[in-house]
């Protein structure tokens, strides 16, 4: 499907179509809905406006806690900077063998594209992975000056890791050697040159963006403080994305403390 950029600002490859489809609803999110997160937004800023510059600019790879914002914060990144030609294109981890023909697809526009992988991470014995190292730095052909590629995990070296493989590894006349195992995975997450790590929220932060969620809220603040303190340990997590799922629960009629 031929798509007009111009009018069109996102768009997620389908395999079996082996084709992009518009995102026609895009998740309006904005820079400041995000709180507790200065330190990543102003990183991911400033690559950013590098790249729509035409400056040299980096791969970023967000990784770190579930829930941490790290997906929002690309999402957010877009709607700021669509009206300068940001453009995205989301490919789930399962499509990445396909991920050189969709560069080829969109390498000589004029619209910048983010190529947005969400939630990347690899199994033993995955071998997908390897369509990614390419398109970052490991083919006898350029990457395109008009498309970078941010990804989001929990992990930082985006393959599972092992004790063994740590201990393993040597040093030698003061030089660390890694085993062929550690050098795999770093040299994955090495083609990122921009690592931007989120650490779970502290409880204050959490509690921030709750009532970030219930700016017009009358009731008692104090009783929906305790319910959404009740509400995080019923999740084991006091992330932004509890918060968010502690908003649509209470937020019902019925539901409110």
């Amino acid at each position: 499907m031929q798509i007009d950029w111009n009018s069109t600002v996102a768009a997620i490859w389908r395999q079996r179509k082996e084709t992009l489809r518009p995102v026609k609803h895009i998740d309006l999110i904005g820079l400041d809905d995000l709180i507790g997160v200065d330190r990543q937004k102003k990183q991911i800023v400033s690559n950013t406006e590098r790249f729509l510059e035409g400056l040299p600019a980096n791969n970023a790879l967000l990784w770190g806690a579930r829930g941490t914002g790290k997906s929002s914060l690309v999402k957010a990144v877009l709607n700021e900077y669509a009206q300068r030609g940001l453009r995205l294109v989301e490919v789930d981890k399962d499509d990445l063998i396909f991920l050189p023909e969709i560069v080829d697809e969109i390498r000589d526009l004029t619209h910048r594209f983010i190529l947005f992988c969400d939630d990347l991470s690899f199994e033993s014995g995955e071998r997908t992975y390897k369509h990614l190292k390419s398109v970052l730095e490991g083919s006898i052909e350029q990457p395109p000056g008009n498309v970078l590629i941010y990804a989001t995990s929990n992990r930082r070296h985006l393959l599972p890791e092992s004790m063994k493989d740590n201990l393993d590894t040597s040093i030698e006349n003061g030089e660390i050697h890694y085993v062929d195992a550690v050098e795999e995975k770093i040299s994955l997450s090495d083609r990122f040159g921009l690592w931007i790590s989120f650490q779970p929220a502290r409880f204050e932060t959490y509690l921030e963006i709750v009532d970030s969620l219930f700016p017009d809220y009358s009731g008692d603040r104090e009783a929906l403080h305790e319910a959404a303190r009740l509400f995080s340990l019923s999740r084991a997590s006091k992330s932004g994305r509890t918060a968010r799922q502690f908003f649509n629960f209470y937020s019902q009629p019925s539901s409110a403390p």
